[in-house]
């Protein structure tokens, strides 16, 4: 079994638009259109049963219709535990939460980079709160060297000012800043996740970042439509884990936090 913990889909009429615009945004290829159809033909190859599945509102007014189509598609599709979305200048965002937790979605998906707000932001520690209240956890794009919204050091801020809030940050916790996510990120109460890491991580750094932060805070995640299935579990195969740690990080570590919400 595996549990993909980072997958984005989008309405078929934009997939192909919202796709090629993240592919310019990091100047990689992506591998598919951002489809629900396309996601779970990828992610069959290798064996997905679930996918934690979402999208991001760059602007408050996309809120609503984001999070409605996240609902739309986890009824539609028993593979899929939909995460919503939330937007800093969002103002009716308790309302807003609560009907999306209501309607069955179990997480917020946050990306500080492409909604232009920093992750610690005072105004984000109200949205915050409501989070914690409700027991959503919130999958966080972490890091990148061109930009400071979401850096470890601000996920670490986040932490330590809402000790109750469960925290995922994406690609160990520090897309291409992994030293910083070593530094201010690994011992901390804060979930990993392998997305986007695999392919340019070195396998001897990742195995040190999993063994300084403990294999049971890791999860398995695609990041598509950026990238293939079946490569991403080719680079993860290279780590250098025991049976019962891959079995942890594929699917049991997140079985584990899902029946925390």
């Amino acid at each position: 079994m595996i549990i993909d913990f980072h997958a984005h889909i989008y309405p078929q009429k934009i997939a192909v638009k919202a796709s090629s615009n993240i592919g310019r945004f990091y100047n990689v290829p992506m591998c598919y259109d951002g489809s629900p159809e396309k996601l779970i033909e990828s992610g069959k190859k290798i064996g997905v049963e679930k996918y934690i599945v979402h999208s991001t509102a760059t602007i408050a007014h996309q809120v609503e219709s984001i999070n409605n189509y996240i609902i739309q598609e986890v009824k539609a599709h028993k593979e899929f535990v939909g995460f919503g979305t939330i937007h800093p200048q969002y103002e009716n965002f308790e309302d807003e939460l609560k009907r999306i937790k209501t309607a069955g979605l179990k997480g917020i998906k946050l990306h500080p980079d492409f909604q232009q707000f920093e992750v610690d932001t005072m105004k984000m520690d109200s949205i915050y709160e409501v989070i914690s209240a409700l027991k959503m956890p919130i999958l966080v794009h972490a890091g990148d060297y061109r930009y400071d919204f979401s850096g470890p050091k601000r996920i670490r801020h986040v932490i330590e000012k809402h000790p109750s809030l469960i925290v995922v940050a994406a690609h160990f916790g520090g897309y291409t800043e992994w030293d910083k996510a070593a530094e201010y990120l690994i011992g901390q109460r804060v979930w990993f996740d392998t997305s986007s890491t695999l392919w340019k991580l070195p396998v001897e750094k990742a195995d040190e970042m999993i063994k300084a932060h403990g294999y049971e805070n890791f999860l398995f995640g695609s990041d598509y439509p950026m990238w293939d299935h079946e490569d991403e579990l080719s680079r993860f195969n290279r780590l250098n884990l025991t049976q019962e740690q891959r079995e942890a990080i594929l699917y049991k570590n997140a079985l584990r936090l899902l029946e925390e919400v």
